[in-house]
């Protein structure tokens, strides 16, 4: 399928210059110079041939003028000069190529920096072309390799990270972050650490399940929940035989919640019981206190009790000496 564009006539047709050109080139442009290749920037678009001395008689600029601002124009890339005449460079594209070319002149360091910009611009083109379908808008480049920079991500792992938002049909910038964020917190920087890191985030997934329906929360868990449960399991290191036995100490109690489960949790934490034996032993031995404290405080009272009942006689007994008539 062939799509066209209708042809818009001189009064209505517009000249567009990327914003690269005023932030990178227009302050060092002569002002004949800036005429010069603007006025070859509004040619190009119509494929117009123009010979210099044409150029020289039409913009009322010196012919040597336009000879100096060809060779500086070329030189500072924004024109490149072919044996039929001149290309109008795409400045995105050349500023974008200068930023992952190596420069030979450079230090080792720098080269091997530059080698490695080279793969990402690979990369960056990659995604422009699976994901974009070819017309990723300009400020994701400078997002793509900002997020290189910050998260230390390999090739392979900032292509996966587009692929696993893409699926998800969540393009969005602010998803794409919200995925980097989480994936470099979990110390993801390679394929390797990916790969473990998906294993990690499996095996959680079937915690999550377990205990959701060992509590018979068949509608699924709370986003809080679920940070209780990544807690005990990613920085407690729990597995799902201690957790359990945290689960079933909920049949003692009335509509119990997940913040008593999680402090009962906590607590073997911070007690550094680490086992399934390690907190048994505990629970065991809490047992036998409670039984203990139990028994005393019940030898306690009876014998307040008995006390009580012997003061109630020697009181009655009084009252009999006190008044014999009675």
């Amino acid at each position: 399928m062939k799509l066209e564009q209708k042809e818009k006539s001189l009064l209505f047709s517009s000249t567009t210059i990327p914003d690269i050109f005023f932030a990178e080139h227009l302050s060092s442009l002569p002002g004949d110079y800036l005429k010069i290749y603007l006025y070859m920037v509004f040619l190009s678009k119509y494929g117009k041939d123009i010979k210099l001395n044409d150029l020289s008689k039409k913009l009322n600029i010196p012919l040597k003028t336009i000879n100096d601002a060809m060779q500086h124009l070329e030189e500072n890339g924004l024109i490149l000069k072919k044996t039929t005449g001149y290309i109008i460079m795409n400045l995105q594209e050349t500023t974008l190529h200068n930023l992952y070319t190596p420069n030979l002149t450079m230090s080792k360091e720098k080269v091997e920096q530059t080698a490695k910009n080279q793969a990402r611009a690979k990369v960056i083109d990659h995604i422009n072309n699976m994901y974009f379908q070819g017309i990723m808008g300009p400020s994701w480049y400078n997002d793509i390799d900002l997020w290189f920079t910050k998260y230390q991500f390999d090739e392979q792992v900032m292509i996966a990270l587009f692929d696993y938002c893409y699926k998800r049909s969540a393009l969005h910038r602010n998803y794409i972050q919200t995925v980097a964020e989480a994936w470099a917190s979990n110390q993801v920087k390679t394929w390797s650490d990916l790969d473990q890191y998906y294993e990690k985030q499996e095996s959680l997934n079937k915690f999550k399940k377990t205990i959701a329906k060992k509590l018979g929360k068949h509608g699924g868990l709370t986003q809080y929940e679920e940070a209780y449960i990544e807690n005990w399991v990613l920085n407690f290191g729990y597995d799902m035989n201690v957790i359990e036995i945290a689960l079933k100490r909920t049949t003692l109690k009335q509509n119990p919640t997940f913040e008593y489960i999680n402090s009962v949790i906590c607590d073997w934490h911070e007690r550094n019981l680490k086992t399934v034996a390690e907190v048994q032993a505990f629970l065991e031995q809490r047992k036998k206190q409670e039984k203990s404290v139990k028994d005393l405080k019940s030898k306690v009272n009876k014998g307040s009790y008995e006390q009580r009942s012997y003061d109630n006689l020697d009181f009655l007994y009084a009252n009999q000496v006190n008044n014999p008539a009675s």
